[in-house]
């Protein structure tokens, strides 16, 4: 018999277990969030929150009375039967996801007094690491103890949506009544759920986000052709995007992917399909395709700067996306670099992410505002479409920059405008 325990638990509050926990409690569940962070989990209990994501901190307002906070693994444990595994698992040097986080959980296990409890991994872990942990769970003695696979599909900057209004709910197990009791968490979303084993749970978000970052490099190598012929990629992809076969999404030409998931994911996988003895050549090309999108910007400045030794760069947002503070992966931290690594000097200018940079990008001088970030400079990078971007202060910016150069990394910016205005402007294969 299973116990009648209602809470459910929350083990690593970072970017996805705080954005699942606060879901799942706006679910009308009764939620308990643990993290060995006794900053955080302190914050969180005056109702700070330490990442930035939009309508977080209200939601967290709004189903604190059915939150608890906490350091104690004891706690979640004994007052949840379903507990969520949400733990940051970054890349080793070989590219290889680090589990360590993970197995820390499961050796704490032996020390509790467990009964009978399902723990469901939110995540991202190699194919094949939930069968793994099955075996671990029951060679331990801590009760019955069932094991899902129920991936994440959260897009930094929209994470609440996506949580509350899903494409799909992914359940992967090997107990029928564990993944019912899983699904039964989500009823009230209208989604399809995908029923399945835990190898094939796993590869679902492998395979997503891997696809998605091959339709990046595949859009930002037709830029490059672009540019060699005279075509615009904007409109390229707009044609493209019509066909419903092909779709609109993730055709935006730039300087490459960054962020907590799609490089990760994608080197871990391609790790994964090597481990096995198969060589995966599409990711190979994928991932030298993105890694070579910074280098075509820097040469965009070359050949309107000549050398960039002592010349002064602008960079127009930090983070990763707009509307999140994440720094991880960021194309700017390798622009930024490699602007450095030329001679240059480079300053920047993130809306939101400042705060969170110093340690990212050391080196650049960073800015409190965008005038000051373009003050003095040779040329500035769009690197982060974000919505205060659009509309430049242009006949400002013109006035203190020692030369109207803009480079625009995400084709976010209006060309015949910025022209206009009296500055040198180029894109990515426009």
């Amino acid at each position: 018999m299973r116990s009648e325990k209602k809470g459910v638990g929350v083990i690593g509050i970072g970017y996805v277990g705080l954005v699942t926990g606060t879901c799942l409690a706006e679910l009308g569940h009764h939620v308990i969030c643990m993290d060995i962070d006794a900053e955080k989990i302190a914050q969180l209990g005056e109702g700070e929150v330490p990442i930035y994501e939009p309508g977080l901190p209200e939601l967290l307002e709004k189903n604190q009375e059915r939150m608890i906070f906490t350091t104690s693994l004891e706690d979640v444990f004994e007052d949840c039967e379903i507990v969520y595994i949400a733990v940051d698992t970054p890349p080793t040097f070989t590219g290889d996801a680090d589990l360590s986080r993970v197995f820390q959980v499961m050796s704490a296990l032996p020390g509790l007094s467990t009964d009978d409890h399902i723990m469901v991994m939110k995540s991202t872990v190699p194919v094949g690491t939930g069968n793994k942990i099955s075996a671990e769970l029951a060679r331990l003695e801590t009760g019955n103890i069932d094991y899902i696979s129920n991936p994440e599909f959260l897009r930094e900057g929209s994470a609440l949506g996506d949580f509350m209004e899903p494409d799909r709910i992914v359940i992967g197990s090997r107990n029928q009544e564990a993944g019912d009791k899983v699904a039964a968490l989500y009823e009230k979303l209208e989604a399809p759920v995908v029923r399945t084993n835990i190898p094939t749970a796993e590869m679902i978000k492998y395979a997503s986000n891997a696809f998605l970052a091959t339709k990046i490099s595949f859009i930002n190598e037709i830029a490059n052709v672009c540019e060699e012929v005279g075509a615009d990629v904007t409109i390229v992809a707009d044609g493209m995007g019509l066909d419903k076969r092909i779709g609109p999404h993730f055709l935006n030409a730039g300087i490459g992917f960054g962020g907590s998931c799609f490089p990760k994911d994608v080197t871990a996988l391609k790790q994964i399909a090597g481990n096995t003895g198969y060589h995966f050549q599409l990711l190979n090309a994928v991932i030298e395709v993105n890694e070579l999108q910074k280098r075509r910007v820097v040469n965009k400045l070359r050949k309107h700067l000549g050398p960039l030794t002592d010349k002064t760069i602008a960079l127009l947002g930090l983070a990763f996306k707009p509307n999140t503070s994440d720094l991880r992966e960021a194309s700017s931290i390798v622009l930024a670099s490699r602007l450095m690594g030329d001679g240059a000097y480079v300053k920047a200018y993130d809306p939101v992410a400042i705060p969170y940079a110093a340690k990212a990008v050391r080196g650049v001088l960073l800015c409190d505002d965008l005038l000051s970030a373009v003050e003095g400079c040779d040329a500035v990078v769009l690197v982060t479409e974000w919505d205060e971007f659009a509309e430049l202060p242009l006949e400002k910016m013109k006035k203190i920059m020692n030369n109207p150069l803009i480079i625009d990394g995400r084709n976010f910016l209006d060309p015949q405008q910025v022209r206009a205005a009296g500055f040198t402007y180029e894109g990515i294969g426009r």
